[in-house]
């Protein structure tokens, strides 16, 4: 019981700080002569998610579902710090609804904070809620660029004490 009050706590306080960094307004990087511009890298995004262990056995017996399951969902991205050499700080929320296909309504709520690179690399670590609990995701991936539109294609996982998920999601976006 104290645990899902620790686990609820940190999900609050770090939705909290994802509302405080959108309503930031830009500062001074100590590595930069000028502020960073702010830029809104937010869009949708489709997936499939691998899932193991008894998360796995409890779909196929209560729901009669498979193991591998779609993803759709939005990625609100800001960018709130970057480097003279590209390097930019972010932060993201993807609310994602799973198992569509299976007759299924699986939300998960994810919260990250990243960096990425001027080449397009990333990696975030954040807190996920999903039906099965409060979890850490890491997500790693990479953005192509075509002009202002951005293709992002990541990779995900959670672990819990009850099985992992893989996830694999792509989108796009423009800068604004």
């Amino acid at each position: 019981m104290e645990n899902n009050l620790i686990c609820r706590t940190v999900l609050i306080i770090a939705l909290l700080s994802s509302a405080t960094l959108s309503a930031q307004q830009s500062s001074v990087d100590s590595l930069t002569k000028e502020p960073p511009r702010q830029i809104t890298l937010s869009g949708p995004r489709i997936g499939v998610t691998f899932i193991s262990g008894e998360l796995a056995d409890k779909l196929k017996k209560e729901y009669g579902a498979a193991p591998l399951i779609t993803q759709f969902g939005w990625q609100f991205e800001q960018r709130f710090v970057a480097t003279e050499n590209g390097l930019t700080g972010l932060a993201e929320f993807v609310p994602l609804v799973g198992g569509i296909e299976q007759g299924l309504l699986l939300p998960s709520l994810n919260f990250l904070v990243g960096l990425r690179s001027a080449a397009g690399a990333e990696f975030g670590v954040g807190p996920n809620l999903s039906l099965s609990g409060v979890a850490y995701v890491f997500a790693a991936g990479a953005t192509t660029r075509y002009g202002d539109l951005n293709i992002p294609i990541n990779v995900s996982a959670v672990f819990t004490a009850g099985g992992w998920r893989l996830s694999v999601l792509f989108g796009f976006n423009m800068a604004r």
